[in-house]
């Protein structure tokens, strides 16, 4: 009951702080005014329709699909250009936010960190948020519930201390094949990692780089929404070839562990409509 109170003081606690951040918008920025009075009425109009989303802070929420998530990055790039800061602070609360209590959804906020900072910034960010955020799932895992997740998953945690178990001597390949080939999902994973005795050095560094592949697709899906204004430009030669480099970037790390699994791990490697076949891997 001690482990139940204190979990719900740090998720009311963190609530309240998002919700106090996404609540108090700064002033949006001012766009100068031009010479010409067609380019005036334009400007005018513009600034007059994101004077009206920045007088909207309820739309500040976590995106449930493509439109709304388009929604928010535009907001978000409008108060970019004079409040990087706040902008940045906010992104990175909602990110650990929702990593740390297991909330799913963090694709589309892989996907708004391409559209808002860029290919490159978008993944540091991506990839550090969700090393930091998976951390934090883990502590609060081991400090408030352990009890509590053995209880409502005592078959998936048996499972997981098996394999962990066998393949005690390879554990780091082990934990970056979970995060390449997932037998459960990452957030059950953050969660029950400290119950089956995983290191968090272990545990950090293979979010770190198991989920780099997905990160990084998701974050250049970003970048790809953020530019593409027509289905031509969807189709162009240009981006039917970036698309083909991100999934050779993608694929190659997983190909490599899969590799690695056959000879070394004892994993379950075949999927039958959902559900896993168990195999142990020589």
């Amino acid at each position: 009951m001690r482990s139940l109170v204190g979990l719900f003081a740090v998720v009311t606690a963190a609530s309240l702080y998002l919700y106090s951040l996404s609540l108090y918008l700064p002033a949006g920025p001012r766009r100068r005014p031009r010479l010409g009075s067609e380019i005036e009425h334009v400007e005018a109009a513009e600034s007059e329709r994101l004077s009206d989303i920045s007088e909207e802070p309820s739309r500040l929420k976590f995106p449930s699909d493509l439109a709304e998530l388009r929604e928010l990055a535009e907001l978000l790039q409008f108060y970019k250009t004079e409040h990087t800061g706040y902008v940045l602070l906010l992104f990175c609360s909602a990110y650990l936010y929702k990593q740390s209590f297991a909330i799913p959804g963090s694709s589309f906020l892989n996907i708004l960190a391409g559209a808002i900072f860029g290919p490159y910034e978008g993944l540091f960010l991506a990839c550090v948020l969700t090393t930091v955020g998976s951390t934090m799932c883990y502590l609060l895992s081991q400090g408030f519930g352990k009890q509590y997740i053995v209880n409502f998953f005592p078959e998936k945690v048996s499972m997981l201390q098996k394999k962990v178990e066998e393949n005690e001597d390879c554990l780091f390949f082990f934990l970056l094949f979970l995060r390449f080939f997932p037998m459960t999902p990452n957030w059950f994973l953050n969660m029950s990692a400290p119950i089956v005795n995983i290191p968090i050095t272990f545990f950090s560094c293979s979010v770190f780089i198991g989920l780099l592949p997905y990160n990084f697709i998701c974050v250049q899906t970003g970048v790809m929404l953020s530019e593409v204004s027509s289905l031509d430009d969807l189709f162009s030669w240009a981006r039917l070839l970036q698309l083909l480099t991100i999934a050779c970037v993608a694929l190659l790390p997983g190909a490599l562990i899969r590799h690695f699994s056959h000879r070394r791990l004892k994993v379950d490697t075949q999927h039958h409509n959902g559900s896993v076949a168990h195999k142990k891997v020589q």
